[in-house]
This record gives C-alpha cells, sequence and structure tokens, in this order.
C-alpha cells in the first residue's frame, strides 16, 4: 500500500522547494530588475522586497480589477486568513489559528486606516473608496503599532491628493436587489496649502431568506450598510503635515446575515442552503451599527528624524432585538432577545522615526488609550416553568447590564541595524492594561423590576514585554532570505453575560503566542515569489462554552499551529498575469481540558487546513479586459458545545469571473461572483438551547460602471 506523507510534512517539503526555488532563480535573475515595491506599514519607508517578513500588497488597480469592496474581501487574498460567519453580524477573523475573542469582541488582525485602528469584530469594515493601496503584514506588529496586534495589521493606505481635483464615481447592480455605489474626489482648496476630500460608498442587499410568518417583513436578512468619509489637510509647510479625517459608518441588518437557526442541539450535517432560503419567526429582528470616527494626525519632519503625533476618537453603539427562539413557537410568542452596547475609545500615538531610507533606521513611540464600554440590556426572554412540577410559571427574563473601563499604556520601538550585507530587526513593546469591570444580572418576570441576582465588581491590571527580532539577507540582488521571532498579545477581560460564581470563573486570562517564522521571497525574470514557514505556540488560547442560549468565554492552557504560506505572480506575455495564494496550516489544541471533557490534539476551531487562490488575468490594448479567480478552502472544525465535541465541515471552491472595457474616463463591467453556486457553510455555534449555521453567499451576477475625472 501506498503510504501517504502526515500533514506536517507538507511544510517541510515547502522549504525543500523553497531551497531549490531560490538556488536556480538566484541564476536565472542575474540580468533582471526587481521592480520596487515601496510600502510604509513598518512607519518606515521601505522597499517590501526587503522587509523580514511575510507582507501582501494589493494597490488601487487590483482593488478594482478584483472588485474588492470590504475588508472580507481582502481577507479573502491572504493566504491562511479565513472570515468566520458564526456569531451574528459582526464580522470575525480567523488567522493561523488565531480566532476571535467572543467578550473582547477583538479579532487576531487589527485594520488600519488614517490613523484609527479597527479590531471589535462590530464595525470592522471601514470604507475603501479613497484607496491608493492595502498592506498586510501577517505576524505580531506590537513594535510599530500602537494598537497591539496579535495576528496581523491590515493597513489602509489613501490616497495624497494633489492641486487638482480629480476622483472617481461608480454603480454596481446585482442579483437580490444588491446595489453597490462609491465616491470619492479630493483637491485643493488653496493650492499648495490646503487641501479636502470626500469618499462614500452605499451597499444593500434584500438577501436571499424569505420569512414566511404572515405580518412579518418578507425580506428576512435585508441589509443596508452606509459609509461617508472626509477630510482636511493643511501643509503650511514643507515639512509640516496636519490631517483631520472624519468618518460615520451605519450598519442595519435583519434576521442573522446568510444564517440558518434551528433546535439546540441539531447536528451539523443536518443544515442545508436550500432550507435556509425559507425562515419563519414572529418577532421583529433587527440589528444597527453605527461608527463614529475622528483623527487628528500631525507630522513635522525635522534634520534627520520625523515627529508623529495621531489623536483618535471613536464611538460604536449597536442596537440589536431579535427573535428569541428564532421560530415561531407558542411559548416563546412575543419574546426577544436583544444586545445594545456602546463604546468610546480615545486614543493618542506619538511615534519618532528616523529619516534614513538606508543604513540604521528606527522607530520609537507611546501609545495611550482610554476605551469605555458599555454593555445592556444584553441577555433574553423565555418561558419559565417549575423544575419539580413542570407547571408554567409565565415568562422570565435575564438581562446582564456591564460597565467595563480599559486604560492602556505603551512603549515601543524598533530599530533596523545593517551588519554587512545583512540587516538585523530589533523591537520590542512594553504595556500595562487596567480593566475595571462592574456587572448586576436580572432575573426577572417581563416586565417587572426589581434587584439583580447576581452583581460583581473587579479591576485587573496586566504587565507584559513583547519581544520581537529579524535578521534578513540578500542572497542575490533579487533575492532576500529572512528569519523571524515575535511574541504576539490579545487582552483577556470579562464575561458580559455574568450570571454566578466567583470574579475569577468570570475572568479570562490574555491570550500569548511565540511566533517563529522563516521565509524567501524576490524576483526571477517575469515570476514573483514569497514563501514562509512559520510555527507558532500559544498559551491560554480563548475559547467558548455555552450556558443555555448564551456563550462565554474561557481559555485553554495550550495549543500550537505550524504552516506554510505560498505567494506567486508570474507575467507569461504581455498582457496576462497568472498569480496564486496558498496556505498549509495544522494547528492543534495541546492541552484543552474542561473538567469533562479532554480536547487534547483536536483541530483549533475555525481554521480551514488549508487556503488556495488561483487568478488569470488579460488586460487587452484595447481596453478590454477579464479575469478569473478560483478559491479553494480545505475543511474546517467547528466547536459543537451542546454536543461536546468538534464537527467537521468539507472544503469547497468557488469561482468568480469579471470582464469589462475600458475606455476614455469610462471602466464598464459585468461579473458572477461563486459561479457555480457553491453550497457551504462558514460559520456554527451550537449550544442545548440554539445551534446556527452561517453559509457562503449563493451566486450573483451583476454589471457595473465606473468613471474617473
Amino acid at each position: 500500500m501506498k503510504k501517504t506523507l502526515p500533514f506536517p510534512s507538507r511544510p517541510r517539503l515547502l522549504a525543500v522547494a523553497m531551497a531549490v526555488i531560490a538556488t536556480s532563480s538566484v541564476q536565472a535573475a542575474d540580468d533582471q530588475t526587481l521592480t520596487t515595491v515601496t510600502v510604509s506599514a513598518n512607519k518606515i519607508e521601505q522597499d517590501a522586497q526587503s522587509i523580514p517578513q511575510s507582507i501582501t500588497v494589493i494597490s488601487e488597480s487590483e482593488l478594482q480589477e478584483k472588485g474588492i469592496t470590504k475588508v472580507a474581501d481582502v481577507v479573502g487574498e491572504i493566504p491562511n486568513m479565513f472570515v468566520n460567519g458564526a456569531g451574528g453580524n459582526g464580522m470575525g477573523v480567523s488567522f493561523r489559528g488565531l480566532n476571535t475573542s467572543i467578550f473582547t469582541n477583538n479579532n487576531p488582525v487589527v485594520v488600519y486606516i488614517d490613523g484609527i485602528p479597527y479590531s471589535n469584530r462590530y464595525g470592522f469594515d471601514p470604507s475603501l473608496a479613497n484607496v491608493e493601496r492595502v498592506e498586510v503584514l501577517r505576524g505580531p506588529q506590537g513594535s510599530i503599532y500602537g494598537k497591539d496586534a496579535i495576528g496581523a495589521v491590515i493597513s489602509i493606505v489613501t490616497k495624497k491628493p494633489s492641486d487638482t481635483w480629480h476622483g472617481s464615481v461608480g454603480l454596481e447592480l446585482s442579483s437580490n436587489d444588491t446595489r453597490y455605489s462609491s465616491f470619492n474626489a479630493a483637491g485643493a482648496l488653496l493650492k499648495e496649502q490646503l487641501y479636502a476630500g470626500i469618499n462614500g460608498q452605499y451597499d444593500s442587499s434584500e438577501g436571499w431568506i424569505e420569512n414566511t410568518w404572515p405580518g412579518m417583513e418578507k425580506k428576512a436578512d435585508a441589509d443596508r450598510t452606509g459609509k461617508l468619509g472626509g477630510y482636511l489637510l493643511w501643509t503650511p509647510h514643507a515639512d509640516l503635515d496636519a490631517k483631520l479625517t472624519l468618518s460615520r459608518d451605519r450598519r442595519t441588518g435583519h434576521w442573522y446575515k446568510n444564517t440558518q437557526a434551528l433546535a439546540g442541539g441539531t447536528s451539523l450535517s443536518e443544515f442545508r442552503r436550500s432550507d435556509a432560503e425559507k425562515a419563519s419567526y414572529d418577532t421583529r429582528t433587527r440589528e444597527t451599527g453605527d461608527t463614529d470616527a475622528q483623527s487628528l494626525a500631525l507630522t513635522w519632519r525635522l534634520d534627520g528624524v520625523t515627529l508623529d503625533a495621531v489623536t483618535t476618537h471613536k464611538t460604536f453603539t449597536m442596537k440589536g432585538i431579535y427573535d428569541a427562539d428564532f421560530g415561531t413557537s407558542p411559548l416563546y410568542t412575543g419574546l426577544s432577545q436583544f444586545n445594545n452596547s456602546r463604546t468610546e475609545t480615545w486614543s493618542q500615538e506619538l511615534r519618532l522615526s528616523s529619516s534614513a531610507k538606508t543604513g540604521l533606521r528606527w522607530v520609537a513611540g507611546l501609545y495611550l488609550e482610554k476605551e469605555k464600554h458599555e454593555q445592556g440590556p444584553y441577555g433574553m426572554q423565555f418561558p419559565n416553568f417549575d423544575p419539580s412540577t413542570m407547571d408554567y410559571l409565565g415568562s422570565f427574563g435575564m438581562d446582564a447590564h456591564s460597565l467595563t473601563d480599559s486604560k492602556t499604556q505603551a512603549l515601543f520601538g524598533q530599530l533596523i541595524y545593517p551588519i554587512g550585507a545583512a540587516e538585523l530587526t530589533l523591537g520590542g513593546r512594553w504595556q500595562q492594561i487596567e480593566k475595571k469591570f462592574d456587572i448586576d444580572t436580572y432575573y426577572l418576570p417581563v416586565g417587572l423590576s426589581g434587584p439583580a441576582m447576581y452583581s460583581m465588581a473587579d479591576t485587573n491590571r496586566a504587565s507584559t514585554f513583547l519581544p520581537k527580532a529579524a535578521l534578513s539577507y540578500p542572497l542575490h540582488k533579487n533575492w532576500t532570505a529572512y528569519v523571524s521571532y515575535a511574541k504576539g498579545y490579545m487582552p483577556g477581560g470579562y464575561n458580559y453575560f455574568s450570571s454566578g460564581g466567583s470574579t475569577a470563573d468570570n475572568r479570562f486570562e490574555p491570550q500569548i503566542s511565540d511566533n517563529y517564522e522563516i521565509g524567501i521571497k524576490g524576483q526571477a525574470g517575469n515570476v514573483t515569489l514569497a514563501a514562509n514557514l512559520f510555527h507558532m505556540n500559544i498559551e491560554d488560547i480563548h475559547i467558548y462554552k455555552a450556558q443555555g442560549a448564551l456563550y462565554t468565554t474561557g481559555n485553554a492552557k495550550r495549543a500550537h499551529s505550524t504552516g506554510a504560506e505560498l505567494e506567486v505572480g508570474w507575467q507569461p506575455a504581455r498582457h496576462w498575469e497568472l498569480s496564486g495564494a496558498l496556505g498549509l496550516i495544522s494547528a492543534k489544541y495541546d492541552d484543552y481540558d474542561t473538567g469533562s471533557h479532554n480536547f487534547d490534539g483536536e483541530t483549533i476551531a475555525n481554521t480551514p487546513s488549508h487556503t488556495l487562490r488561483l487568478s488569470a488575468a488579460y488586460l487587452a490594448p484595447s481596453g478590454a479586459y477579464g479575469r478569473v479567480d478560483v478559491r479553494n478552502q480545505g475543511r474546517v472544525m467547528f466547536y459543537d458545545d451542546a454536543q461536546k465535541s468538534f464537527v467537521r465541515e468539507k472544503g469547497h471552491t468557488t469561482v468568480d469571473l469579471k470582464a469589462g472595457y475600458r475606455f476614455a474616463d469610462w471602466d464598464l463591467y459585468a461579473f458572477v461572483h461563486n459561479l457555480t453556486d457553491t453550497k457551504y457553510i462558514n460559520g456554527f455555534m451550537s449550544s442545548s438551547s440554539i445551534t446556527m449555521a452561517s453559509f457562503g453567499e449563493p451566486r450573483r451576477i451583476g454589471i457595473g460602471a465606473r468613471y474617473h475625472f
């Protein structure tokens, strides 16, 4: 019998391939000139080729050609990065075995735009209407960014205005009465001194789920998202810039987007997208999220150094009401679940960096953040029965009101020191996070008031130092090899639905990771390549568990992930471009014992065994163009708390097509997302009361137009 190599051998095979590619390509590249891609994600302008870590850069033209209009689309381009559809309408991101933390709502990936960080899974989608490029730095980024990121940073670089006004306006119409429009314009109010810009996006869809219950809104998962932003840039002197940025986003959704809800304990295999197309619920369901953000960025270029000061203020408000049983049981008629919250964040970042382009370069900074999170009303209503006689006692509700005050103080820095042909990068971050938590939880008949059944108050302070080290070496003028180490950190917190137990029972610890990476990147002729191997040890990894229909967060002691990533681009002929991205991963819990169940050796939830993207694009001199993007995702394991087990969702493949014609300042095109109408599940959460699965979007066909001026 032919022996099959175990999964962990795949990274070793890729390591051999990397060495072979490097050896042969270095010899073949003697007469080739590498096209320089300058990035600023490291807070110093650098050639992406020289950065000793994995980085993906998506240009404005690529964003438009691929139809990337939101952060979820960016995530789909990155190997080993995955959007987890479970847990409601917020956007959870999983990367290299790191998942969204339920009760801090922190994603392991942080989005930065105009100095404003977005890490909360709610409101995790700033506008992409005025973008020059997107830079995705993989691995912990605490030594260069004020807001720490345990997994990666998506840095959105907006366009710089010129004295001449320019911009664009676009419109798309597609299936399910889906409409997307965007605009941006920027230019000088006072030449060479004062500039202004405005941009916006509006996205609406009637969805594909119908509510069949009489008298209720028929379009169950209708969705509306509007984003508006603007800025003023003042340049009174060649060495001084001041930029004020304002933005407001609002999303209104009904039902849970692309989601089917069934009885608690329902197995994953019983969910079907065809069944999910018809829902029946008798209580109004609606969720609204508002994000208001402001930033003031000052840049002062002195002799040899640059001083940056970024002040940000952001509020996010969510109001959600949902059918209590996601169905039509008479016992639940008129009863609801509810989730209201308001988060206000102030931050101040001061950063000093060297202006050198070569030689010794450094960055040092101070970051202060104050955040106030008010949660409540938060809970649900349900029919109550006497446990001994099973007599009906009426409708009761559990409702938690909590306040979390957080303060973060951090010092961070990084330097790049040449050692002969090599470059040594050393960095670190010291931070202290203090959280004060107060909660009152009520258990009362619906419509009545009374004292709290449970109250708790606690203060917790955690300090940590996060080192970073990397070494890069030019194998050839077009090839660079590197090795790196970085420690990552995701804060702990408190369960927003605490209803019993001690303070320690309702608090979960920070998640800490040790990240190791080795890679190579470069160009041989018309082929570009970047490949890496990574290994991560994780302590106190965040996990979820259910209490009835509600979820709480805890820690598993240890886990690890090992994998490989490969990105390739090839121009086989004029006007043609082929590209691909592959991620392989083995992510396991090493010490995960709940007391009643042991999950040692189980695959970390929400982590695809692989991600693969293959793309082909053609741009004719006449202005016609076309592209095809094929994505394949490996199997995913989800945690089923009702059954106290891990369940498997098989892999799937989707195909996207786009074709268009550019002439003068116009771009007219047609597209198809999910050409084969592949049915797949991308999120699953289960409790004894309710089980929910989220599906990938069905086939969507559309047309679009964009005008540039």
